[in-house]
């Protein structure tokens, strides 16, 4: 078999190993060639491994409501046939698959583990979304829930006009739970107020999640009458995640893509393109230490769109130069702590070792601290720590912008900032930390603020290009999730072998207008 055209695939993330990876299978004649810019494949969703310890750039749980990303996951990791040590350990009740492999006894493995993220607020933990429970009516106080209730039954039969994200979330949730519980870490995530960033954020991460449906998941849950597949995104209670984190994924595929023939350059950066027509007809790459030309068949790029457009050149109109060389993104700082302990306390009645709390992240809407989330991985999987047993690993993350204050921060700066904010919060006492990490990921989030209100310009001049195919979070400048961006390159492949229309990589995760599309 002789592949005698070649598709480049500009970045290694999930968008654009899903699109080699399909490429292969569904295809006999074109050749997949990945040139990723770092040196490792997953993207923003890698897992970085630092002294025996991993660390998920953000929590990437593994959900979807396509079935063809979940048959996806479970063709390159099956999930687990006995439970893995935490819950033997503590005799907790799991998922499992009657052919899948024991956890203790292999790598090549998907744990199905329990989803529990909580809002940290007033010193206190809140249901994540929002729920009407006893204990949320108690930390809240009956005055400050009474204004909620009404709050939100003025927002239920007043609704405003949504011209932003500001009046997106108070149409769902009320004034009042807005003002305490979104606006400020809004802010804190994207670094501008609610008023000035598109509802469309909303649109495509909260979707469809108000009050009513939270209320409506903790009603019916506990009797089991709606399933993953039927709940909001943001309420389910389980998600596939490999064994060591969700960076293995990545590597799993991207070593699968080898062996079926395709090939992956690391430390590569796509620097320029060669157009004739409507065409690109080749790349510059360069490693560092030279520059070559490499002819193409097909672009699949999910390179931010920013430096897609610079890579095109002079050619480009000036009117999408100006808008796609303004487009915001918001940059991202992770810090690693192995600690002897936390003195979170497990207030639930979910069991974990040494009772630690129980939860996968948690979001810090204090206002007194710049972190925005925690992330403890012995919850996400005992095989990321070192001594699961008797240490914990916990992560904080920050929201910036490159240059700013706590990007040009050093690292040991950046790290006691950390813990003096952990501190502050008691969730550790400094002499417990043992080892730490900082990480840092430029253009982790595109942002839809400023020039991206213009985004269609670029969009359509983008699509002119006939062999040109956007996939990913960046590549799209959208705030997909992981299930979607691979889903954007699995279309990228179905588009160019000619089973449907390019023009629906810009329908995913758009959800009703995607799936009316697929019918």
């Amino acid at each position: 078999m002789v592949r005698n055209k070649r598709a480049i695939i500009i970045g290694a993330g999930p968008a654009g190993l899903s699109a080699a990876y399909n490429l292969l299978k569904m295809t006999d004649d074109i050749l997949p060639v990945i040139y990723e810019e770092l040196d490792v494949v997953g993207g923003i969703s890698r897992t970085v491994h630092y002294n025996g310890n991993g660390i998920d750039l953000g929590g990437h749980r593994l959900f979807s409501k396509s079935q063809e990303i979940l048959d996806f996951w479970e063709e390159i990791l099956p999930l687990q046939g006995k439970p893995p040590i935490d819950d033997k350990i503590l005799n907790r009740e799991i998922t499992l698959s009657p052919t899948g492999p024991d956890p203790d006894e292999t790598d090549r493995v998907m744990l199905k583990r329990r989803r529990v993220s909580r809002i940290f607020y007033l010193r206190k933990f809140f249901d994540y979304p929002i729920s009407l429970k006893a204990s949320t009516i108690l930390n809240m106080g009956i005055g400050r829930t009474f204004k909620a209730g009404m709050s939100y039954i003025k927002s239920a039969l007043i609704k405003r006009e949504e011209k932003n994200l500001e009046d997106f979330m108070i149409n769902r949730f009320g004034l009042v739970l807005y003002k305490m519980f979104f606006e400020n870490y809004t802010q804190k995530v994207w670094g501008l107020h609610p008023k000035d960033i598109s509802k469309e954020w909303g649109e495509q991460r909260i979707k469809g999640l108000s009050l009513s449906k939270a209320i409506i998941n903790a009603i019916l849950s506990p009797f089991k009458l709606l399933s993953n597949k039927q709940k909001e995104t943001s309420l389910i209670d389980e998600f596939f995640y490999p064994k060591y984190g969700c960076g293995q994924l990545w590597e799993a595929m991207a070593n699968d893509v080898r062996k079926m023939g395709g090939e992956i350059y690391l430390n590569t950066k796509v620097i320029g393109f060669d157009t004739s027509e409507n065409k690109i007809t080749s790349v510059k790459i360069t490693d560092n230490e030279s520059e070559k030309t490499v002819e193409a068949d097909y672009i699949i790029s999910s390179m931010p769109i920013k430096d897609l457009i610079a890579g095109l050149g002079s050619n480009v109109p000036e009117n999408v130069q100006s808008v796609a060389s303004e487009l915001p993104y918001r940059d991202y700082i992770l810090l690693g702590y192995y600690c002897n302990k936390i003195n979170l306390k497990n207030n639930t009645k979910i069991p974990t070792i040494n009772n630690i709390c129980p939860d996968n992240w948690i979001y810090i809407q204090e206002d007194d601290v710049t972190a925005g989330r925690m992330q403890i991985m012995n919850n996400w999987s005992p095989y990321l720590v070192k001594d699961f047993k008797d240490k914990v690993f916990l992560s904080l993350e920050y929201f910036c912008n490159e240059g700013d204050e706590l990007w040009n921060m050093t690292d040991n700066d950046m790290l006691d900032f950390g813990i003096s904010e952990l501190e502050k919060l008691n969730v550790i006492n400094k002499e417990d930390v043992l080892d730490s990490i900082r990480v840092k990921v430029k253009k982790a989030y595109p942002a839809y603020f400023g020039s991206y209100k213009d985004f269609d310009v670029v969009k359509n001049y983008l699509n002119t290009i006939e062999n040109l195919y956007c996939i990913g979070r960046n590549g799209q400048h959208k705030y997909n999730n992981m299930d979607h961006s691979m889903l954007s390159g699995i279309e990228a492949v179905k588009a160019i072998t000619g089973q449907t229309n390019k023009d629906i990589l810009w329908l995913v995760n758009t959800e009703k207008e995607y799936h009316e599309a697929k019918q």
